[in-house]
């Protein structure tokens, strides 16, 4: 299991100029912590330690210890922005957690035995993702890291739903929670030939 921290300093120059200069001289992204019953709290952080956090698929779906100075929060990351041509970090909101208190969060999937699927190696099809990733509610002890998803009993022409996913123990999907049972993946007829005689 591997640990995440993040070491912050609390921000209190606040507002887009304070927040551009402190991304151009210090090397440092601003961040907000917000959530649980307190206020929210504007921090700072190492560009360098963002960056190498989040080379982590797992550091979005995982309980992040953050140190302000002698203290320490438990959160998540809620958003990130990114700039848009460079796709360094720019912004980061983190979700305070609560040990008894239901979180929301959105988990990859990972799907297994894609290519020994009946579907796929007996019947000749070809897997379609609909989702990626699923949207979760558990209690922080519970957050996975990701979802597997196994296809090897998929065949051609059936679709897999949310319904028929392995979920650990303690987590449900919010989608299912609200009634909507969506297709995660389906394996269909490979497209050899073009359907309506055009190039």
């Amino acid at each position: 299991m591997t640990d995440f921290t993040l070491n912050a300093e609390v921000r209190s120059d606040l507002g887009k100029g304070a927040s551009r200069r402190l991304r151009r001289n210090a090397s440092m992204v601003p961040a907000v912590i917000y959530g649980g019953d307190k206020a929210p709290q504007s921090i700072s952080l190492l560009s360098r330690e963002v960056a190498k956090l989040l080379e982590n698929e797992a550091a979005f779906s995982h309980v992040i210890s953050l140190k302000i100075g002698s203290a320490s929060e438990s959160v998540l990351i809620k958003a990130l922005q990114r700039h848009p041509a460079k796709g360094f970090v720019l912004h980061v909101d983190f979700l305070r957690t609560v040990a008894d208190h239901k979180l929301t969060a959105h988990i990859p999937l990972h799907f297994l035995n894609q290519e020994t699927a009946i579907g796929v190696k007996q019947q000749g099809g070809e897997i379609s993702h609909t989702v990626s990733e699923v949207e979760i509610a558990c209690l922080p002890k519970d957050l996975p890291e990701f979802i597997e998803v196994d296809l090897a009993s998929l065949e051609l022409g059936q679709i897999l739903h949310l319904s028929d996913l392995k979920l650990p123990a303690g987590v449900e999907l919010v989608a299912l929670a609200h009634g909507n049972d969506l297709a995660v993946a389906n394996i269909h007829a490979s497209r050899v030939e073009k359907t309506d005689g055009t190039e």
